[in-house]
């Protein structure tokens, strides 16, 4: 028997069965899931209804992650899934879905941080940016531009600490096993904190 997506097999409100009117249809039809694991690029595509075309993500490494805050979007890689709220064994198996939180490598906006606002993230980074900024003389014009931008340069915290470690807490918001590909946001504020807590009640257990 092949996977319906029909509600005739359910029971009624009251908890009677219903009979069958029909056999089952072709437009009621579902597929196995596609349970995307964290690994090297691999995507089939599947026909579907009206000729259309879906993307069925089976492994998957890297993504298009956005900054809310900064309004910047960086493709990264993926190092870890670290939390699921429907099933913990998502985690353990590292299968990338819609909502869940994973771990991506933080340098590209790291380093896009640092070039935009003239501030390096990075102690070690510090020193050498000053020894730098002593060798190449900038222009007014990028003094200026810099000293406006710091201005407004108003990192989070906890943000901050992560892109120390060159790992940050991002949200998966595409489905992989639909459009092939894994996109997401950076956390931040007050969801970034709560899903901290997650995992530090999580570690604790």
């Amino acid at each position: 028997m092949g996977i319906s997506r029909d509600s005739f097999h359910k029971r009624r409100k009251t908890g009677g069965k219903r009979a069958p009117i029909r056999m089952k249809r072709k437009f009621e039809l579902g597929r196995p899931a596609a349970n995307t694991k964290l690994g090297a690029k691999r995507i089939h595509s599947v026909r579907t209804r009206g000729g259309n075309t879906k993307f069925r993500a089976l492994r998957l490494d890297t993504g298009n992650f956005s900054w809310g805050s900064e309004g910047q979007t960086r493709k990264t890689r993926i190092l870890d899934v670290v939390y699921n709220a429907s099933n913990n064994e998502l985690v353990r198996t590292k299968t990338l879905v819609k909502n869940c939180i994973v771990q991506i490598d933080a340098t590209p906006m790291r380093q896009w941080y640092e070039s935009y606002y003239g501030i390096p993230l990075i102690k070690k980074r510090k020193a050498k940016a000053a020894e730098q900024e002593e060798e190449q003389p900038k222009t007014k014009n990028q003094l200026r531009r810099f000293k406006e931008r710091k201005a407004l340069s108003k990192i989070d915290p906890h943000v901050e600490e992560q892109l120390h470690t060159g790992r940050v807490y991002a949200v998966i918001s595409s489905r992989p096993g639909q459009s092939g590909r894994c996109d997401g946001y950076l956390l931040e504020g007050r969801e970034l904190e709560f899903y901290q807590r997650k995992l530090r009640s999580k570690k604790g257990k």
